[in-house]
């Protein structure tokens, strides 16, 4: 369902409605909930020449955007959508599920500073839940699935060793569902992006966002900004 966001671009009135029609949100603030401890990647990108580029697909993009925007040596975050084709890169088509794409993030890092290993350790362990197939939280729907979009063939096999190095482990409780994908990254509209900065009390990030972002800081604090 796609009730969380419909409604956007977002006006007072919306606003105001929102907090109406989402009374249990605003009961419980946000707190630091637990990353979940995986070890660290056995392999890792070893290309370390100039601003790299990772497309990481979780769930909403609103709260994985700031999740990332927060990482020491991250250079910007875009929300938008892969998967798909440029005629349906918009929120309204994705919202019906029938056009291939994820909500993703364009994250452009500096990998002398963060490593694509480690973007990766936060994508599994804070960023959204990697066991839920075609959903994250209140959200369901293929756009909402879990896939990393390598840029590169680097990129694929760092991926695809850590989820196999996170099942052997058992990580999760349950298995991971992430897939690994190609396709083209399209930015998201203008409303979409910096969400949590530009709506910190929009009811919605309060009850998803917030916490996730606050696990962040709490299970990585020599990576949080």
């Amino acid at each position: 369902m796609h009730l969380s966001k419909a409604a956007l671009p977002l006006s007072a009135l919306t606003l105001a409605l929102a907090s109406f029609a989402w009374p249990r949100v605003m009961i419980a603030p946000a707190s630091a909930e637990r990353a979940v401890a995986i070890p660290r990647a056995a392999m890792d990108v070893t290309d370390t020449k100039g601003a790299q580029t990772a497309i990481l697909a979780g769930g909403c993009f609103w709260g994985v955007e700031a999740v990332f925007e927060q990482v020491k040596g991250v250079k910007s975050v875009t929300s938008g959508y892969a998967g798909g084709t440029s005629q349906t890169a918009n929120y309204r088509a994705v919202s019906s599920e029938r056009t291939g794409h994820a909500e993703a993030v364009r994250i452009v890092f500096d990998p002398a500073k963060v490593s694509y290993a480690t973007l990766l350790r936060v994508f599994f362990s804070v960023a959204h839940d990697p066991t839920q197939l075609n959903r994250q939280g209140p959200d369901r729907g293929p756009s909402y699935r879990s896939a990393i979009f390598p840029i590169g063939a680097d990129q694929a096999r760092v991926a695809r060793a850590y989820i196999a190095q996170l099942g052997a482990v058992r990580a999760f409780p349950k298995p991971i569902v992430t897939k690994i994908e190609s396709g083209s990254f399209y930015r998201a509209e203008a409303y979409h992006q910096d969400f949590m900065a530009r709506n910190p009390n929009h009811p919605y990030i309060v009850r998803w966002d917030k916490p996730k972002l606050a696990a962040f800081r709490a299970g990585y604090p020599s990576l949080a900004r």
